[in-house]
């Protein structure tokens, strides 16, 4: 942002909005003053697009990095083994091929539909699955129990969404890194990144310590701030298991330049939906206090496009990048999070 930036401390404690009740997408809440980041300090990335169907080293490497250019979201970051996998029997970055998709008779639909009228939109509320989080201390092995706490409670909340639907699903891979390294997707890290979902070899990575970095060091003790972030990227991985991610790459739905950085806005801000929806569902255990909640909302509303251009905007106007977390937290089922069918106005 031109012009003077405001201190990078704790945000201000006033009253957060009221998190309960049915959403409203046409009237976004009011917010608490909130602090806009620079460009250096806003970067969570979904690094696109679709795997190819045979995942060989070489082909997911050439294919991958050709289209990343294309589709032109930057700051893919990568692969350091604190991590664990979530998938059964495999470590990170090593194991099976781990993919999201199902066999004949349970596979997501493909096409404009994938996008638009997934079946996740009529499969309801995520259930409350009683997640309680540790907290998080200076050493970066709490980070790491804190991530993989979390990740173990998303992945047995959208497998039962899945299994409510009757399409295959598997956990991502979980990659959380300390030190530098590479991905199918890119290398890690990238200047202000900390954070991307690689669909190439359907994997989570997370910096335990570039998280904080890209957070502008928020405190410790604000845990929504990156229980969000997990939840977020997580939320890429249930748009490739769905066949979300497939259709937004695909012609025409990335055909110009300004049509990629619209998908990618309905990509990013459906994931921010789904986060708010996982994080509504455990509300009560996490716990997501509403000071927590206001903490969230304040790091969310710093990471908007508003200094882009409109055709350049890739992620969403802060207004809506805080919006559709909140549609998430306070909607009733997963239907509140199709930015598909939602107006060019909401996902500006």
């Amino acid at each position: 942002m031109a012009g003077q930036q405001p201190p990078w401390g704790p945000p201000p404690p006033p009253a957060p909005p009221p998190y309960y009740g049915p959403p409203a997408p046409r009237h976004p809440p009011q917010y608490p003053p909130y602090r806009q980041y620079p460009p250096q300090y806003q970067g969570y990335h979904y690094a696109p697009p679709r795997r190819p169907p045979q995942r060989s080293a070489g082909g997911v490497i050439g294919g991958v990095l050709a289209l990343v250019a294309i589709v032109g979201v930057l700051g893919v970051l990568g692969l350091a083994a604190i991590g664990r996998s979530a998938s059964a029997g495999s470590s990170a970055g090593t194991g099976a091929s781990g993919g999201s998709r199902g066999t004949s008779g349970n596979r997501a639909p493909t096409g404009r539909a994938a996008a638009y009228d997934s079946r996740l939109y009529t499969s309801g509320p995520l259930a409350a699955r009683g997640c309680r989080l540790p907290a998080i201390g200076a050493a970066s092995a709490s980070m790491n129990r804190f991530m993989n706490t979390l990740s173990d409670c998303l992945d047995a909340s959208w497998a039962a969404q899945f299994g409510k639907i009757g399409i295959s699903f598997r956990p991502p891979r979980r990659v959380f890194w300390l030190t530098p390294g590479s991905s199918p997707c890119g290398n890690y890290p990238a200047p202000g990144a900390s954070a991307f979902y690689c669909p190439a070899n359907n994997s989570m990575y997370v910096g335990l310590r570039d998280v904080v970095k890209t957070s502008a060091n928020e405190p410790l003790s604000h845990y929504a701030v990156f229980a969000r972030v997990i939840a977020h990227e997580y939320g890429h991985h249930v748009q490739d298991a769905a066949g979300i991610l497939e259709y937004a790459h695909s012609a025409p739905a990335a055909s110009t330049e300004a049509a990629r950085n619209e998908a990618s806005r309905r990509i990013e801000l459906q994931a921010q939906c789904l986060a708010g929806a996982f994080l509504g569902s455990e509300r009560d255990t996490l716990p997501m206090t509403q000071a927590q909640y206001a903490y969230m909302i304040n790091d969310v509303r710093g990471r908007g496009d508003d200094d882009k251009a409109p055709d350049e905007r890739d992620h969403g106007l802060a207004r809506h990048y805080a919006g559709w977390v909140v549609q998430g937290f306070k909607g009733r089922g997963l239907g509140v999070c199709n930015t598909w069918s939602a107006p060019a106005s909401e996902v500006s």
